[in-house]
């Protein structure tokens, strides 16, 4: 009898390899968070039907970790951040106020705008196009458009070399 041999699984990899249904098909979402330059500082996936605010508090974690120096010391740290209606919640808004960051995030349209916490900004809301140019960007890379990888860490590695392909065409043109 012949007997197959499972392979050891990562414990960094998720259950669904981040892959999932959702209106386009089956899909894969970037949580993108970048500088005011349009420099890609971290990512987080998720399977295509999850909200997005579901990927938010480990999004946060990788920024703290980023923008730190191995003595904990912060390097920069955010002010604001922009965010569709999906990442709309009053949960999102307290925490980030409480992280010292302003939410700039748009209501729902069935939602009262007078019961949130903090006032919307429509000048810098419009800054956040800077983020979708950068997903713009990184799905013109063929391997990130079109995902050929199968599982979720080495489709991280494909988004981590085109983000590195980034800073390579801004440092040295």
């Amino acid at each position: 009898m012949c007997r197959r041999r499972r392979k050891k699984k990562d414990p960094q990899e998720p259950e669904d390899h981040a892959l999932g249904r959702s209106r386009g098909g089956f899909s894969t979402k970037i949580h993108l968070v970048c500088d005011a330059c349009g420099c890609p500082i971290h990512f987080e996936l998720s399977a295509g039907q999850a909200q997005e605010n579901s990927s938010l508090v480990e999004l946060l974690n990788g920024i703290d970790n980023e923008l730190t120096t191995s003595n904990g010391d912060e390097i920069a740290w955010p002010i604001a951040i922009s965010g569709d209606k999906g990442y709309r919640s009053d949960w999102i808004d307290e925490m980030l106020l409480e992280m010292g960051i302003t939410p700039v995030i748009p209501s729902k349209k069935n939602e009262d705008r007078s019961t949130r916490a903090v006032k919307f900004d429509k000048e810098l809301y419009r800054q956040r196009n800077i983020v979708e140019r950068v997903i713009g960007w990184l799905k013109e890379c063929r391997c990130v458009f079109a995902r050929y990888e199968k599982t979720a860490i080495n489709f991280c590695g494909m988004v981590k070399m085109a983000m590195i392909h980034r800073y390579l065409k801004l440092l040295a043109p």
